[in-house]
Protein backbone atom coordinates (compact mmCIF):
# COMPACT_ATOMS: atom_id res chain seq x y z
CA UNK A 1 0.00 0.00 0.00
CA UNK A 2 1.35 3.41 -1.10
CA UNK A 3 2.34 5.90 2.57
CA UNK A 4 0.73 9.29 2.41
CA UNK A 5 3.17 11.59 3.17
CA UNK A 6 3.02 13.72 6.39
CA UNK A 7 5.35 16.53 7.16
CA UNK A 8 6.16 18.25 10.00
CA UNK A 9 7.48 22.10 10.10
CA UNK A 10 9.27 23.54 12.69
CA UNK A 11 9.40 27.30 12.88
CA UNK A 12 10.91 29.48 15.27
CA UNK A 13 11.34 33.26 14.98
CA UNK A 14 13.57 35.42 17.92
CA UNK A 15 13.49 38.63 17.91
CA UNK A 16 14.11 42.00 18.80
CA UNK A 17 11.93 44.84 18.12
CA UNK A 18 12.50 47.79 19.23
CA UNK A 19 11.32 48.86 22.90
CA UNK A 20 7.86 47.74 22.76
CA UNK A 21 5.70 47.93 25.74
CA UNK A 22 5.22 44.54 27.85
CA UNK A 23 2.80 43.73 30.33
CA UNK A 24 3.14 40.95 33.10
CA UNK A 25 -0.26 38.94 32.38
CA UNK A 26 -1.44 35.98 34.20
CA UNK A 27 -4.57 34.57 34.44
CA UNK A 28 -6.18 33.29 37.30
CA UNK A 29 -8.92 30.89 38.33
CA UNK A 30 -8.43 27.70 35.21
CA UNK A 31 -4.68 28.20 34.95
CA UNK A 32 -3.15 28.32 38.30
CA UNK A 33 -5.62 25.17 39.12
CA UNK A 34 -4.47 23.36 35.75
CA UNK A 35 -0.58 24.59 37.07
CA UNK A 36 -1.37 23.27 40.30
CA UNK A 37 -2.47 19.98 39.52
CA UNK A 38 0.32 19.37 36.97
CA UNK A 39 3.21 20.45 38.92
CA UNK A 40 4.91 16.54 38.90
CA UNK A 41 4.07 15.90 35.18
CA UNK A 42 5.00 20.04 34.53
CA UNK A 43 8.56 19.58 36.31
CA UNK A 44 9.11 15.67 34.46
CA UNK A 45 8.51 17.18 31.46
CA UNK A 46 10.44 20.91 31.30
CA UNK A 47 13.38 18.47 33.49
CA UNK A 48 13.34 15.75 29.82
CA UNK A 49 12.77 18.82 27.35
CA UNK A 50 16.18 20.32 28.89
CA UNK A 51 17.93 16.96 28.02
CA UNK A 52 16.30 16.69 24.56
CA UNK A 53 17.56 20.14 24.48
CA UNK A 54 20.92 19.74 24.72
CA UNK A 55 21.42 16.33 23.32
CA UNK A 56 19.84 18.06 19.97
CA UNK A 57 22.39 20.68 20.13
CA UNK A 58 24.77 18.21 20.23
CA UNK A 59 23.78 16.63 17.07
CA UNK A 60 23.24 19.60 15.14
CA UNK A 61 26.72 21.07 16.37
CA UNK A 62 28.58 18.40 15.32
CA UNK A 63 27.42 19.04 11.78
CA UNK A 64 27.60 22.75 11.81
CA UNK A 65 31.37 22.41 12.97
CA UNK A 66 32.59 20.56 10.03
CA UNK A 67 30.90 23.31 7.70
CA UNK A 68 31.69 26.41 10.05
CA UNK A 69 28.09 27.33 10.40
CA UNK A 70 26.51 28.79 13.50
CA UNK A 71 23.44 26.75 15.22
CA UNK A 72 20.37 28.25 16.22
CA UNK A 73 17.41 26.23 17.01
CA UNK A 74 14.02 26.53 19.26
CA UNK A 75 14.32 22.98 21.34
CA UNK A 76 10.62 24.21 23.09
CA UNK A 77 9.24 24.03 19.32
CA UNK A 78 10.46 20.83 17.99
CA UNK A 79 9.54 19.03 21.47
CA UNK A 80 5.71 20.26 21.06
CA UNK A 81 5.67 19.35 17.36
CA UNK A 82 7.16 15.23 17.89
CA UNK A 83 4.94 15.38 20.84
CA UNK A 84 1.77 16.45 18.75
CA UNK A 85 2.89 13.78 16.65
CA UNK A 86 2.95 11.09 19.42
CA UNK A 87 -0.61 11.63 19.92
CA UNK A 88 -1.36 9.71 16.80
CA UNK A 89 1.82 7.16 17.42
CA UNK A 90 1.07 3.37 18.34
CA UNK A 91 3.43 0.61 19.48
CA UNK A 92 6.62 0.99 18.58
CA UNK A 93 6.34 3.70 16.53
CA UNK A 94 4.97 5.50 19.86
CA UNK A 95 7.72 4.10 21.66
CA UNK A 96 10.75 5.42 19.98
CA UNK A 97 9.07 8.87 19.63
CA UNK A 98 8.52 9.13 23.79
CA UNK A 99 12.23 7.18 24.29
CA UNK A 100 13.88 10.13 21.93
CA UNK A 101 12.08 12.88 23.57
CA UNK A 102 13.10 11.76 27.07
CA UNK A 103 9.76 11.28 28.35
CA UNK A 104 10.98 7.65 30.27
CA UNK A 105 9.14 8.49 33.74
CA UNK A 106 6.53 5.76 33.93
CA UNK A 107 4.68 8.99 35.05
CA UNK A 108 4.38 10.49 31.89
CA UNK A 109 1.67 8.81 30.33
CA UNK A 110 0.49 10.54 26.61
CA UNK A 111 -2.09 12.08 28.75
CA UNK A 112 0.05 13.61 31.51
CA UNK A 113 2.74 14.75 28.28
CA UNK A 114 -0.42 16.54 26.54
CA UNK A 115 -1.31 17.79 29.88
CA UNK A 116 1.74 19.42 30.66
CA UNK A 117 2.30 20.98 27.38
CA UNK A 118 -1.18 22.38 27.62
CA UNK A 119 0.10 24.11 30.95
CA UNK A 120 3.24 25.41 29.46
CA UNK A 121 1.70 26.97 26.22
CA UNK A 122 -1.26 28.28 28.23
CA UNK A 123 1.47 30.12 30.23
CA UNK A 124 3.02 31.15 27.30
CA UNK A 125 -0.13 32.72 25.81
CA UNK A 126 -0.91 34.46 29.00
CA UNK A 127 2.80 36.40 28.04
CA UNK A 128 2.83 38.97 24.53
CA UNK A 129 6.51 38.69 24.86
CA UNK A 130 6.11 35.02 22.90
CA UNK A 131 3.80 33.13 20.28
CA UNK A 132 3.37 29.42 20.27
CA UNK A 133 0.64 27.10 19.02
CA UNK A 134 0.47 24.27 16.83
CA UNK A 135 -1.41 24.02 13.49
CA UNK A 136 -2.71 21.18 10.97
CA UNK A 137 -3.79 21.73 7.41
CA UNK A 138 -5.42 18.64 5.98
CA UNK A 139 -6.43 17.55 2.67
CA UNK A 140 -9.56 17.22 1.79
CA UNK A 141 -9.51 14.08 0.52
CA UNK A 142 -8.32 12.88 3.57
CA UNK A 143 -10.15 12.00 7.09
CA UNK A 144 -7.87 12.41 10.30
CA UNK A 145 -9.05 10.55 13.43
CA UNK A 146 -11.58 13.33 15.44
CA UNK A 147 -9.74 12.10 18.46
CA UNK A 148 -6.53 13.14 17.43
CA UNK A 149 -7.37 16.27 16.37
CA UNK A 150 -9.67 17.19 19.25
CA UNK A 151 -6.26 15.97 21.62
CA UNK A 152 -4.47 18.61 19.45
CA UNK A 153 -6.78 21.43 19.52
CA UNK A 154 -7.43 21.02 23.37
CA UNK A 155 -3.45 20.16 25.09
CA UNK A 156 -1.75 22.26 21.57
CA UNK A 157 -4.01 25.00 20.91
CA UNK A 158 -3.80 23.89 17.00
CA UNK A 159 -5.42 25.51 14.62
CA UNK A 160 -6.83 23.41 11.63
CA UNK A 161 -7.47 24.22 8.20
CA UNK A 162 -8.63 22.07 5.01
CA UNK A 163 -6.73 22.49 1.56
CA UNK A 164 -6.58 20.88 -1.63
CA UNK A 165 -2.50 19.75 -2.02
CA UNK A 166 -3.17 19.13 -5.22
CA UNK A 167 -3.17 23.08 -5.91
CA UNK A 168 0.42 23.05 -4.73
CA UNK A 169 0.76 26.72 -5.80
CA UNK A 170 -2.71 27.66 -3.76
CA UNK A 171 -1.41 25.67 -0.35
CA UNK A 172 1.55 26.93 -0.43
CA UNK A 173 0.75 30.19 -0.13
CA UNK A 174 -1.97 29.60 2.01
CA UNK A 175 0.62 27.87 4.33
CA UNK A 176 3.21 30.72 4.12
CA UNK A 177 1.10 33.02 5.01
CA UNK A 178 -0.04 31.32 8.04
CA UNK A 179 3.43 30.93 9.21
CA UNK A 180 4.70 34.93 8.47
CA UNK A 181 1.30 35.76 9.94
CA UNK A 182 2.14 33.62 13.23
CA UNK A 183 6.09 34.79 13.09
CA UNK A 184 5.46 38.63 12.47
CA UNK A 185 7.17 37.87 9.20
CA UNK A 186 10.53 36.49 10.02
CA UNK A 187 9.55 33.39 7.78
CA UNK A 188 7.97 34.53 5.03
CA UNK A 189 8.42 31.79 2.91
CA UNK A 190 8.50 28.44 4.19
CA UNK A 191 7.20 26.09 1.20
CA UNK A 192 8.41 26.17 -2.01
CA UNK A 193 7.56 23.04 -3.39
CA UNK A 194 4.53 21.10 -2.57
CA UNK A 195 4.37 17.09 -3.47
CA UNK A 196 0.71 16.85 -4.77
CA UNK A 197 0.71 13.63 -2.44
CA UNK A 198 0.94 15.15 0.90
CA UNK A 199 -2.33 14.65 3.15
CA UNK A 200 -1.10 16.49 6.51
CA UNK A 201 1.13 19.38 7.28
CA UNK A 202 1.63 19.96 11.25
CA UNK A 203 3.22 22.82 11.79
CA UNK A 204 4.41 24.29 15.41
CA UNK A 205 6.08 27.37 15.35
CA UNK A 206 7.00 30.21 18.07
CA UNK A 207 7.86 33.32 17.82
CA UNK A 208 9.36 35.63 20.86
CA UNK A 209 10.22 39.21 21.23
CA UNK A 210 12.22 40.54 24.08
CA UNK A 211 13.01 43.91 25.47
CA UNK A 212 16.66 43.89 27.73
CA UNK A 213 15.38 44.33 31.17
CA UNK A 214 18.63 47.07 30.73
CA UNK A 215 18.80 48.33 26.86
CA UNK A 216 22.30 48.97 25.44
CA UNK A 217 22.91 52.81 24.54
CA UNK A 218 23.05 52.84 21.10
CA UNK A 219 25.61 55.76 21.10
CA UNK A 220 27.97 53.48 22.60
CA UNK A 221 27.70 50.37 19.82
CA UNK A 222 31.30 50.39 17.90
CA UNK A 223 33.07 48.48 15.00
CA UNK A 224 35.08 46.28 16.76
CA UNK A 225 36.81 43.07 15.46
CA UNK A 226 34.91 38.98 16.44
CA UNK A 227 37.76 36.31 16.56
CA UNK A 228 36.09 33.34 14.26
CA UNK A 229 39.13 31.50 14.74
CA UNK A 230 42.79 31.85 15.21
CA UNK A 231 43.21 32.96 11.34
CA UNK A 232 39.79 34.63 10.89
CA UNK A 233 38.61 38.08 12.21
CA UNK A 234 35.70 39.95 10.87
CA UNK A 235 33.99 43.24 11.68
CA UNK A 236 31.00 43.33 14.11
CA UNK A 237 29.17 46.07 15.24
CA UNK A 238 29.51 45.39 19.21
CA UNK A 239 27.42 46.74 22.10
CA UNK A 240 28.52 48.01 25.07
CA UNK A 241 27.19 48.42 28.71
CA UNK A 242 28.90 48.89 32.18
CA UNK A 243 26.33 48.15 35.49
CA UNK A 244 25.49 45.11 37.65
CA UNK A 245 25.20 41.51 36.32
CA UNK A 246 24.34 38.42 37.18
CA UNK A 247 27.38 36.01 36.09
CA UNK A 248 28.99 32.83 37.24
CA UNK A 249 32.51 31.17 36.23
CA UNK A 250 32.39 27.08 36.07
CA UNK A 251 35.78 26.23 37.24
CA UNK A 252 34.96 22.46 36.34
CA UNK A 253 34.57 23.35 32.35
CA UNK A 254 36.20 26.76 32.34
CA UNK A 255 33.65 28.55 31.35
CA UNK A 256 31.72 31.97 32.28
CA UNK A 257 27.87 32.51 31.92
CA UNK A 258 26.76 35.54 31.79
CA UNK A 259 23.01 36.32 32.59
CA UNK A 260 21.03 39.06 30.53
CA UNK A 261 17.47 39.36 31.47
CA UNK A 262 14.39 40.35 29.72
CA UNK A 263 11.69 42.15 30.57
CA UNK A 264 8.92 39.86 32.19
CA UNK A 265 9.70 36.01 32.84
CA UNK A 266 12.68 35.48 30.50
CA UNK A 267 16.43 35.82 29.99
CA UNK A 268 19.07 35.10 27.94
CA UNK A 269 22.72 33.19 28.53
CA UNK A 270 25.70 33.81 26.97
CA UNK A 271 27.95 30.90 27.89
CA UNK A 272 31.72 31.42 27.11
CA UNK A 273 34.20 28.79 27.57
CA UNK A 274 38.00 28.43 27.50
CA UNK A 275 37.60 25.64 24.83
CA UNK A 276 34.58 25.26 23.63
CA UNK A 277 34.46 21.44 23.00
CA UNK A 278 34.94 21.18 26.05
CA UNK A 279 31.66 22.87 27.03
CA UNK A 280 30.03 21.16 24.37
CA UNK A 281 30.80 17.36 25.52
CA UNK A 282 30.43 18.12 29.44
CA UNK A 283 27.08 20.76 29.35
CA UNK A 284 24.25 18.89 30.67
CA UNK A 285 20.75 20.25 32.69
CA UNK A 286 22.29 20.19 35.53
CA UNK A 287 25.03 22.90 34.82
CA UNK A 288 22.38 25.24 33.90
CA UNK A 289 20.46 24.81 37.07
CA UNK A 290 23.76 25.17 39.01
CA UNK A 291 24.72 28.09 37.02
CA UNK A 292 21.36 29.84 37.86
CA UNK A 293 21.29 28.63 40.94
CA UNK A 294 24.84 30.22 42.18
CA UNK A 295 25.52 32.97 40.22
CA UNK A 296 26.34 36.32 41.71
CA UNK A 297 25.67 39.76 40.95
CA UNK A 298 28.52 42.36 40.12
CA UNK A 299 29.25 45.55 37.99
CA UNK A 300 31.00 44.19 34.87
CA UNK A 301 31.57 46.20 31.54
CA UNK A 302 30.15 44.07 28.90
CA UNK A 303 30.55 43.70 25.60
CA UNK A 304 28.01 42.12 22.75
CA UNK A 305 27.96 41.78 19.05
CA UNK A 306 24.78 42.81 17.06
CA UNK A 307 23.72 40.48 14.97
CA UNK A 308 20.96 38.65 12.90
CA UNK A 309 21.01 35.24 11.75
CA UNK A 310 18.99 32.31 10.37
CA UNK A 311 19.02 28.73 10.50
CA UNK A 312 17.16 25.99 8.59
CA UNK A 313 17.22 22.13 9.17
CA UNK A 314 16.27 18.72 7.98
CA UNK A 315 15.82 16.90 10.74
CA UNK A 316 15.40 13.35 9.74
CA UNK A 317 18.81 12.08 9.84
CA UNK A 318 18.92 13.56 13.43
CA UNK A 319 15.99 12.10 14.41
CA UNK A 320 16.83 9.04 13.35
CA UNK A 321 20.38 9.12 14.90
CA UNK A 322 18.51 9.90 18.47
CA UNK A 323 15.96 6.65 17.80
CA UNK A 324 12.92 7.71 16.26
CA UNK A 325 13.32 5.69 12.88
CA UNK A 326 10.26 3.82 12.30
CA UNK A 327 8.47 6.73 11.55
CA UNK A 328 10.04 7.44 8.21
CA UNK A 329 9.82 4.51 6.69
CA UNK A 330 7.51 1.17 5.99
CA UNK A 331 7.10 0.48 9.83
CA UNK A 332 5.31 4.00 10.79
CA UNK A 333 2.25 3.61 12.73
CA UNK A 334 0.61 6.29 13.18
CA UNK A 335 -2.54 5.03 12.88
CA UNK A 336 -3.87 7.19 15.77
CA UNK A 337 -4.05 9.93 13.15
CA UNK A 338 -5.66 7.68 10.69
CA UNK A 339 -7.23 3.89 10.93
CA UNK A 340 -7.63 3.39 7.66
CA UNK A 341 -4.81 4.68 5.67
CA UNK A 342 -0.31 3.78 5.68
CA UNK A 343 0.76 7.08 6.79
CA UNK A 344 4.59 7.91 7.29
CA UNK A 345 6.12 11.11 8.03
CA UNK A 346 8.42 12.68 4.75
CA UNK A 347 10.38 15.12 6.71
CA UNK A 348 10.73 17.04 9.48
CA UNK A 349 11.72 20.77 8.74
CA UNK A 350 12.97 23.52 11.44
CA UNK A 351 13.75 27.19 10.57
CA UNK A 352 14.73 30.01 12.78
CA UNK A 353 15.70 33.26 12.96
CA UNK A 354 17.70 35.67 16.33
CA UNK A 355 18.10 39.32 16.09
CA UNK A 356 20.16 40.57 18.44
CA UNK A 357 19.88 44.88 19.29
CA UNK A 358 20.07 47.35 22.00
CA UNK A 359 16.93 46.93 22.43
CA UNK A 360 16.69 43.69 22.91
CA UNK A 361 17.53 40.00 21.43
CA UNK A 362 15.94 36.16 22.02
CA UNK A 363 17.58 32.83 21.70
CA UNK A 364 20.94 31.55 23.15
CA UNK A 365 24.03 30.02 22.14
CA UNK A 366 27.34 29.32 23.42
CA UNK A 367 30.44 31.83 23.19
CA UNK A 368 33.59 32.40 25.25
CA UNK A 369 33.20 35.39 27.14
CA UNK A 370 37.08 37.45 27.78
CA UNK A 371 37.82 38.31 31.19
CA UNK A 372 40.04 41.29 31.55
CA UNK A 373 40.69 43.76 34.84
CA UNK A 374 40.42 47.34 34.08
CA UNK A 375 43.02 49.30 36.37
CA UNK A 376 42.05 51.74 38.54
CA UNK A 377 38.13 50.57 38.64
CA UNK A 378 38.65 46.78 38.82
CA UNK A 379 35.62 46.33 36.91
CA UNK A 380 36.07 43.34 35.04
CA UNK A 381 35.03 43.12 31.01
CA UNK A 382 33.48 40.23 29.90
CA UNK A 383 33.97 40.69 25.88
CA UNK A 384 31.86 38.36 23.10
CA UNK A 385 34.01 38.68 20.25
CA UNK A 386 34.91 34.92 19.73
CA UNK A 387 32.37 31.94 19.66
CA UNK A 388 29.69 31.38 22.37
CA UNK A 389 26.51 29.73 23.38
CA UNK A 390 23.53 30.97 23.76
CA UNK A 391 20.27 29.81 25.48
CA UNK A 392 17.02 31.64 26.44
CA UNK A 393 15.28 30.41 29.26
CA UNK A 394 12.06 30.79 31.03
CA UNK A 395 12.60 31.57 34.80
CA UNK A 396 10.52 30.02 36.72
CA UNK A 397 10.66 26.61 34.74
CA UNK A 398 14.03 26.91 33.26
CA UNK A 399 12.57 25.93 29.96
CA UNK A 400 15.10 26.17 27.08
CA UNK A 401 12.94 28.00 24.48
CA UNK A 402 16.01 28.72 22.49
CA UNK A 403 19.93 27.67 21.96
CA UNK A 404 22.51 27.60 19.85
CA UNK A 405 26.37 28.81 19.26
CA UNK A 406 27.41 32.01 17.72
CA UNK A 407 30.43 30.95 15.34
CA UNK A 408 30.35 33.83 12.94
CA UNK A 409 27.89 36.91 13.64
CA UNK A 410 28.03 37.79 9.92
CA UNK A 411 26.83 34.82 8.56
Amino acid sequence: MMRAALCIWILSAVVCLGRSDHHEGHAIGEQDTAVNSNDNSVSLLTSANQDFALRLYKKLAAHADSQGKNVFFSPASVSVALAALSVGARGETHRQLFGGLGFNNSQLMQANVDQAFHTLLEKSASNEDTNAGTAVFVDNRFKPEPDFLEVLKQSYFAEGFNVDFTKTKDSANTINTYVSDKTNGKIEKLVENLDPSTVMYLISYIYFKGKWEIPFDADLTKEDTFNVNENTKVPVQMMNMEDDFKSYYDQAINTSVLHLPFNGSYSMLLMLPDDMATLENSICPAHITKWLKWMKSRKYDIYVPKFSIKSSYTLNDVLIDMGMTDMFGDRADLSGISAGKKLAVSEVVHQATLDVDEAGATAAAATGIGIMLMSFRHIPVLKFNRPFMVAITEDTTNEILFMGKIINPNL
